[in-house]
């Protein structure tokens, strides 16, 4: 790859690592037992979404501390997005979603295989979810293999260990905190620290520094990086919640009442609730936290209200303010000059965006 940063290029060759190394993985598999084709067959299919975008902080990771392009980098970076695979499978069951990138997830896909043996009789569903639980526990436990079999020397692969171990925990913590919270009184702070562990850190901080890490970066340009990341991190995840209720579903590819229904403790709820009156905040409490489940027509009440109430204005605000911030802390290190280009650009892409 040259300096010139072409996402589309970049996306390709991550595509390309994935998958053979899953290829070969579901292969293993196979010959375990012909009967665990629903799974390899899901190993090949779950990781082929995505941009790419936690490969590429880290590959710009790498390349911000002056290291040259390299193909055992590629594979380590590509482990990023076999991390993202392994916490939208739990993520999907926990939230008992339907649909990921317009096709049925995990769970849901393997509840409709056809066929299924004596183990799921009367139990489909069970099944289902045991089989996309472990789904997602492989793939955490493929990330690391392939992170570790990059072809890095293990010199440089001992750097990344101890963020390895804080993104495992943060990434549970993150996901607990929002299940411990959900259904509770809305609250900006805590929706933040929410979308900080369970999706900002992972999504743009940690790639980012363990490709700094790997090259062995100085402190001074990691808690650069840092400072870089995290905002971003945030503005993704914020950007992620708006077009879950007020994207196109043609172009999300996901449910557009999900979040409401569930009762997830977003940014948008929070706001709302700051911002409405007590009458308001009664007809919240009754639809989200009330006896029955609420219907689709209860739900887009709710979401007009958010509007009503500006609060996907206010979130906006918060996605540009992040953004800016992060652009700045590039400006102030002193990146190589292809380094900066991607990682700006990768600013906006992260944020800025339409699915």
């Amino acid at each position: 790859m040259s300096d010139a940063w072409v996402p589309e290029e970049f996306k390709a060759r991550t595509d390309a690592v994935l998958a053979g190394f899953l290829d070969e993985e579901a292969a293993e598999l196979l010959a375990v037992d012909e009967a665990l084709d629903p799974l390899a067959e899901a190993l090949r299919t779950t990781a082929h979404h995505g941009k790419r975008l936690r490969a590429a902080f880290c590959y710009w990771g790498w390349r911000a501390a002056g290291q040259p392009d390299s193909d055992a980098l590629m594979r380590a970076a590509a482990a990023m997005e076999l991390v993202h695979a392994a916490a939208v499978v739990h993520d999907d069951l926990i939230d008992d979603s339907p649909l990921r990138h317009g096709r049925p997830t995990a769970h849901h896909a393997f509840e409709a295989l056809p066929g299924r043996g004596p183990g799921t009789r009367g139990r489909p569903r069970a099944a289902a979810r045991a089989l996309a639980l472990l789904l997602g526990d492989h793939l955490m436990a493929l990330a690391g293999r392939l992170y570790a079999e990059s072809g890095l020397p293990v010199a440089y692969l001992s750097r990344g260990r101890p963020l390895w171990a804080a993104l495992a925990r943060e990434l549970v913590a993150g996901e607990a905190l929002e299940i411990l919270h959900t259904g509770g009184l809305p609250d900006t702070g805590t929706s933040l620290k929410v979308i900080r562990y369970k999706t900002a850190k992972y999504t743009v901080e940690q790639p980012v520094l363990l490709g700094a890490l790997l090259a062995g970066a100085p402190a001074a340009l990691r808690e650069g990086l840092s400072r870089y990341g995290l905002p971003l991190g945030e503005a993704f995840q914020l950007r992620d919640d708006l077009l879950g209720l007020f994207g196109d579903p043609a172009r999300t590819g996901k449910e557009p009442l999900d979040d409401l229904r569930a009762g997830r403790p977003t940014v948008l709820l929070a706001e709302t609730w700051r911002a409405a009156d007590p009458a308001r905040r009664e007809l919240l409490r009754r639809t989200l936290a009330g006896d029955e489940p609420p219907d689709d027509g209860e739900l887009r009440e709710v979401r007009a209200l958010m509007g009503e109430l500006g609060a996907p204005a206010r979130v906006e605000r918060m996605i540009a303010g992040r953004v800016e911030e992060a652009v700045r802390t590039l400006d102030e290190l002193d990146l190589p000059a292809a380094a900066h280009r991607a990682l700006t650009d990768l600013a906006h892409r992260a944020a800025v965006r339409h699915h």
